[in-house]
């Protein structure tokens, strides 16, 4: 745990209002006395209220198993608050009167008007939101996972909380002495793990991600009567970036993602070559402004929902949803975005989620920590993953194909790669082997000139090497490539699908008038965060295009 020293220098994270801001917060709100002993918001809550502290002391508690452990304090001058506010989870955390004065109180609505017409408060705010969240994550607060190491239905549940920005422990049962003391006092059974501890006292028994995001209040419902202007499904940089300009050039929208709002971008641990971050972000940190973005400007996003299927009826698109809803748009962007190959060798599934991994957070880094562990692939994402892992492990080994880390590989990566000493690369050599029993113990590892085989001592693999479209459920609905990716404007008829209108397509339009492709589902785009953030803002003017044009009886499809 951080010491509470340790937290309050962190001054982004904890704030002092100047008198001018505190002034212009009071129009916000409802100023009231607080007595001492007055639980503010408890945890668990479905909303709280943005709190100003004026006069008196606060306490921020975590409670687990009869338990309160102080978190924070906050004082005169400062704001209580967190990502939660804008992300629609229930608080799981708990603040405590200690001494009595005078806070402001601002309703969540408000919060958001503060956001869109106050510049200079709307960044002090969010930046503080984002390293409270950072913070409160490294403590390990918020939900506890308790499982193996070894089961992949454990690494799945941690993911999930990751990709979604939830802070969380987890408690393991292979080496935990505590674990076993934990589960019989909650009734519940080795053969149950992994289980879900939330708000101290429920347990779900190993959850889907859907349930588990329907217990936390992660995302607003989907309401099946409703119709929007605009459906976008995928929700990395692309469907984020439509959801934004759609939602502020008036478009009813709504965004649905299987598993978490970034995409592949949202596990990058730092993306440098952004335009206007020249001291680089996280992926963390891009996802979660634009979703408060989005959300400012009232698009819906919904917790994880996957889509699988779209048809067209009575001039309405419908895609529908794994649980058997659907939801109706009068046009969709397809921002699906893809997901990484598989590496062929064999006893690969035995190892997927215990020592292989498809990306690298810090979930992954701490099962790896102080050990030496393996990245294949020779691209932006490799290059990202080795630089961040070389930070927390001993050594990290970056293996390619080719003789050239370059050649995939954006020069300033490279740089960063070649400069970092215990990183070591790899030319022309393949992964054949992987041993080990339950654990990975080593990989055994092929020069692809001369043959030579050598083992490495690495007790995990990160896999970057190359991508596959997320477009399996629109096989036989629109026109694919051959290798699976959405076929868009110009090049359209690739498959004989023919194109059903008198105008041209426009340059993002899919084989069916009103949807488009964005970002790294569509055929031929550029595997980058920013062209995929371009290219879903640029499909929304198409929408606009294509829903006048409908308006006006243009469209007789």
């Amino acid at each position: 745990m951080a010491e509470r020293a340790d937290i309050d220098d962190r001054s982004a994270a904890f704030p002092m209002l100047a008198r001018g801001q505190i002034e212009v917060l009071k129009r916000f709100g409802e100023t009231r006395p607080i007595g001492e002993g007055e639980i503010l918001f408890r945890e668990g809550d479905a909303s709280y209220d943005f709190i100003v502290i004026l006069e008196g002391l606060v306490e921020i508690q975590e409670n687990f198993r009869g338990e309160a452990r102080t978190v924070a304090r906050h004082g005169a001058g400062r704001f209580l608050g967190e990502m939660n506010m804008f992300t629609g989870q229930a608080v799981y955390l708990t603040a405590l009167v200690r001494e009595p004065g005078e806070a402001i109180f601002i309703p969540p609505e408000r919060l958001k008007e503060i956001v869109a017409e106050e510049p200079g408060l709307s960044e002090l705010i969010l930046r503080a939101f984002l390293m409270r969240r950072i913070i409160l994550s490294g403590m390990g607060t918020g939900l506890k996972v308790v499982g193996s190491r070894y089961s992949e239905d454990t690494l799945r549940l941690r993911e999930f909380a990751t990709r979604n920005g939830i802070p969380h422990a987890w408690i393991d049962l292979e080496e935990d002495e505590s674990a076993e003391a934990l589960l019989r006092e909650f009734g519940v059974e080795p053969a149950e793990t992994p289980v879900v501890i939330w708000q101290g006292t429920d347990v779900l028994r190993n959850p889907t991600n859907a349930d588990l995001s329907r217990a936390i209040g992660l995302g607003a419902a989907v309401v099946p009567e409703d119709t929007y202007d605009l459906v976008v499904i995928g929700a990395g940089p692309a469907g984020l970036a439509a959801s934004v300009y759609g939602a502020s050039e008036g478009l009813s929208t709504i965004t649905l993602d299987a598993v978490a709002p970034g995409g592949q971008a949202g596990t990058s641990s730092r993306i440098e070559n952004y335009l206007g971050f020249p001291a680089g972000l996280s992926g963390s940190e891009l996802t979660s402004r634009a979703m408060i973005q989005a959300d400012k400007f009232g698009a819906r996003l919904p917790g994880p929902r996957k889509v699988v299927g779209l048809r067209r009826e009575n001039g309405l698109y419908r895609a529908a949803l794994s649980d058997g809803e659907e939801v109706a748009g009068r046009s969709v962007i397809i921002a699906t975005g893809a997901h990484y190959r598989r590496l062929d060798v064999p006893r690969l599934e035995y190892f997927e989620g215990v020592s292989v991994y498809y990306a690298a957070t810090e979930v992954e880094a701490r099962m790896c920590a102080g050990s030496e562990v393996l990245v294949v692939g020779g691209g932006n994402s490799a290059g990202q993953a080795a630089v961040f892992m070389a930070g927390r492990t001993r050594k990290v080994y970056v293996l390619i194909r080719s003789g050239d880390l370059a050649k995939g590989m954006s020069r300033y990566l490279v740089n960063r790669v070649e400069e970092t000493p215990n990183i070591e690369v790899l030319t022309r050599t393949e992964v054949r082997e992987l041993l080990g029993d339950e654990d990975l113990e080593g990989v055994v590892v092929e020069d692809n000139r001369s043959g030579e085989r050598r083992t490495l001592g690495a007790k995990a693999v990160f896999v970057f090497i190359g991508a596959d479209a997320h477009t399996d459920w629109l096989d036989g609905v629109l026109d694919l490539d051959e290798r699976g990716f959405v076929v868009t404007g110009p090049t359209l008829g690739s498959s004989g699908v023919a194109w059903p209108l008198a105008r041209d397509p426009f340059l993002l339009e899919t084989s069916l008038p009103g949807v488009f492709a964005a970002g790294d589902a569509r055929s031929s785009s550029v595997k980058r965060v920013a062209s995929a953030v371009g290219e879903g803002s640029m499909a929304v003017r198409f929408v606009h295009q294509y829903l006048a044009e409908s308006r006006s009886g243009a469209d007789a499809g």
